[in-house]
């Protein structure tokens, strides 16, 4: 599904794969550049999303703390991560974040699975973000 969001006379377009685009209008008609941006995700409950607006910056969650990473999802993960850690939780906010704008501070390093999972060895900034989301509430597996 693509979506624009109207930025000055530039659109960002989402093509719901986890790549953007931008659209330029010439004369009235729309060009399309794919950006291929390198999307990953970061879940937040309200206060740690209001936290880090606040203050511009943030070491994450509890368990990022603990950790010493702030923890991301890729697109095919971040539904799994909702389930497993955020089924039943109210006013959630789905951070989304450029990987590659992150540079060498991002690891990826295997987690559940297997899989490799994106890891933030600093704090997460204000202006790494690219967008947020409201969530609904997540439905368990077995709900």
């Amino acid at each position: 599904m693509r979506r624009l969001i109207k930025e000055s006379k530039t659109f960002a377009v989402s093509l719901g794969d986890g790549c953007i685009g931008t659209m330029t209008p010439i004369d009235g008609f729309a060009t399309m550049r794919d950006t291929a941006a390198m999307l990953i995700y970061k879940i937040f409950r309200a206060d740690e999303w209001a936290h880090l607006q606040a203050k511009g910056e943030t070491a994450g969650a509890p368990i990022d703390v603990q950790d010493g990473y702030v923890h991301f999802s890729t697109a095919e993960q971040a539904a799994e991560t909702a389930e497993k850690y955020f089924a039943g939780v109210a006013d959630l906010w789905l951070i989304t974040v450029d990987a590659d704008a992150l540079g060498a501070d991002l690891k990826w390093e295997p987690s559940r699975g297997g899989a490799l999972f994106p890891h933030l060895y600093r704090a997460l900034r204000m202006t790494d973000v690219t967008g947020a989301t409201a969530l609904p509430v997540i439905r368990s597996a077995t709900d």
